[in-house]
């Protein structure tokens, strides 16, 4: 069975140019710095219009081409805003977290009693040895026994055929 060929698309992420080089978004930006260039003609004096129109391209021109990390700006301004928004520093209180995990399980957790737990004695450290021998000989060494009364005991040295 032949599996199915799709065509996967690429460079989604880049806006589409509508003139030249100038993309839609682009293009809205600037006819929105000409239309307030006009109001500023139509309706306020030539000292208003030169400084205002400065303020204006200058900022819509900014919007338009800049680049942050080759991102357009507007992604770098809306990020600083929510950065602002947020609160900056995240601490933690414990105490405050316990006593609301003890008011939410008050009623479900029920007081189990405790299981006795069997313990063993540790092993002495003669014991240890003994079992560190054992494991690197490879089982050869047998291990001493344990007797009440404190008597030398031989080691047996295995024998090599020839």
């Amino acid at each position: 069975m032949a599996l199915a060929k799709y065509i996967v698309p690429q460079f989604i992420d880049v806006e589409d140019k509508i003139i030249g080089p100038i993309t839609v978004r682009q293009f809205i930006l600037i006819l929105a710095a000409f239309l307030i260039g006009f109001l500023l003609y139509r309706f306020g004096s030539l000292l208003s219009l030169i400084a205002g129109g400065i303020i204006d391209f200058g900022i819509f021109g900014t919007l338009a081409f800049a680049k942050i990390n080759g991102r357009p700006i507007h992604f770098f301004l809306l990020n600083f805003a929510q950065t602002m928004l947020r609160p900056q520093m995240r601490i933690w209180n414990r105490e405050a977290y316990i006593m609301q995990m003890h008011e939410k399980f008050k009623s479900e957790v029920k007081e189990k009693p405790k299981p006795s737990i069997a313990r063993k004695e540790p092993v002495a450290g003669s014991r240890l040895s003994d079992l560190t021998l054992i494991v690197n000989t490879g089982g050869m060494y047998a291990g001493e026994v344990q007797s009440p009364s404190p008597a030398p005991v031989s080691i047996k040295q295995p024998t090599q055929k020839k």
